[in-house]
């Protein structure tokens, strides 16, 4: 018999004063029998740092064809492509092509670095791409917010976010390793 998801129910409110964007979204996600919580954590951190009323999560690991997740226009074009871990270099070559931007949120620590090194100079013809890093430790420590129903508020500023919750505060702070280029 096969595995089935872990739904979790987040209420998230984001005051992000970088973007000038302030919004509470209520969040349904399935939580794959193969993901981790700090990946479905980082899901969650990722929809935070790119809001907008548009943004929904996808099938995400139950459908190779989609991301984790997206924002499609009114004619089903997508805008935004949003992978998290570290996807091949084909995958994402393939996404640029399909959307206007695609971001690529990993957490991985040093592997994320050494998967990054190793298909760099592959992506340098895609233009709408950024590669984000949440540092290892801070990915983590995402793990302590976890609950089946949770209130989470994230305020960004300068860059970094905070993620508070009951549970405790967590300070995220992305290392960019690849802007968009215009």
């Amino acid at each position: 018999m096969a595995l089935r998801a872990t739904i979790h129910k987040a209420d998230l409110h984001v005051a992000d004063s970088d973007r000038h964007y302030y919004g509470s979204h209520s969040l349904t996600i399935a939580k794959h029998p193969s993901e981790t919580e700090e990946r479905m954590m980082v899901r969650i951190i990722a929809f935070a740092l790119q809001a907008q009323e548009e943004l929904a999560f996808t099938k995400g690991l139950s459908d190779t064809d989609e991301p984790d997740l997206w924002v499609k226009d009114l004619t089903d074009a997508i805008q935004l492509w949003i992978e998290i871990g570290q996807p091949d270099e084909r995958r994402i070559l393939k996404a640029c092509g399909r959307s206007d931007q695609v971001i690529v949120y990993c957490y991985g620590g040093h592997t994320s670095k050494i998967w990054w090194d190793g298909i760099a100079n592959k992506l340098t013809r895609a233009r709408n791409l950024q590669v984000i890093s949440i540092p290892a430790e801070q990915a983590k420590e995402l793990n302590k917010l976890v609950e089946r129903s949770m209130v989470l508020h994230v305020n960004i500023q300068d860059g970094e976010a905070y993620v508070s919750s009951d549970m405790g505060q967590v300070t995220i702070t992305p290392e960019i390793w690849r802007n968009q280029q215009q």
